[in-house]
């Protein structure tokens, strides 16, 4: 799987490169996503040393990530956490250069099998997925951009903050699957939102959670979704870095 797509970055993403220069980078291979037998050994946020040996039965699966990307090792076996050097170079990515990289349809690597090839997936960890009830991660909670998958019709959404109770009504025009997130409601630490849509009767709820514009790289990005609890974030991103296969593996 040899793939990755790099598009010119955004004003704001842009800002979020200057803001994380100089951050320093963390050394650990993270579980990211484990199932099978032996799934408790390693659930997702174990840190693995590079001397360690990470030893898997029948039916077992369990994603890796590292500064070079996501591995996913399949048992039975007994695997390194390490990489070797030619299957990939150390990246030290930044929550702004995943920004502009997206997965392939398709190409997925983790755990979870990968949607039916008419789902439209989202082409940006940070984008805000209004379709869909989820705990999101931003970074710049002044700079949120709203997706949806059907863009195709013209409608409208009611964002409703469930502990105010203050709502606003968001026009999406025919075709139109990106727009900013109202500035008159603001996204704080564990701020839920409403999503309700013209002539449909189900609700979505966002619930929010600030991440901060610096990273260390990818291990502490995807430690960080963990433990916030961005899940459909975490997936994405896990498909997004991951390593193509070698020759031998």
């Amino acid at each position: 799987m040899s793939w990755i797509d790099v598009f010119k970055p955004s004003a704001a993403v842009a800002a979020l490169m200057i803001a994380s220069v100089g951050t320093a980078a963390s050394a650990a291979t993270l579980v990211v996503r484990s199932s099978g037998p032996s799934a408790k050994a390693y659930p997702a946020g174990k840190q693995l040393a590079d001397n360690s040996q990470i030893a898997l039965r029948a039916g077992d699966q369990v994603v890796i990530l590292d500064s070079k990307g996501t591995r996913t090792l399949k048992g039975p076996g007994t695997f390194s956490p390490t990489v070797s050097s030619n299957q990939a170079s150390d990246s030290r990515e930044t929550f702004a250069q995943v920004s502009s990289r997206r997965a392939r349809p398709g190409a997925t690597r983790g755990v979870t099998p990968p949607p039916a090839p008419t789902a439209v997936r989202n082409p940006n960890i940070w984008f805000v997925d209004v379709e869909r009830s989820a705990t999101v991660c931003v970074a710049d909670p002044t700079a949120i951009t709203m997706w949806r998958a059907n863009g195709g019709e013209a409608t409208s959404a009611t964002l409703t903050d469930a502990g105010s109770g203050k709502s606003e009504v968001v026009q999406w025009s025919i075709g139109q699957s990106q727009k900013p997130w109202p500035a008159s409601l603001p996204v704080t630490e564990g701020a839920r939102y409403k999503v309700s849509w013209q002539g449909q009767n189900a609700q979505s709820e966002l619930r929010f959670a600030l991440m901060g514009a610096n990273t260390a790289g990818l291990e502490d990005m995807a430690s960080k979704l963990i433990t916030k609890g961005c899940d459909a974030q975490l997936d994405l991103l896990i498909e997004t870095v991951a390593i193509p296969d070698s020759p031998a593996s």
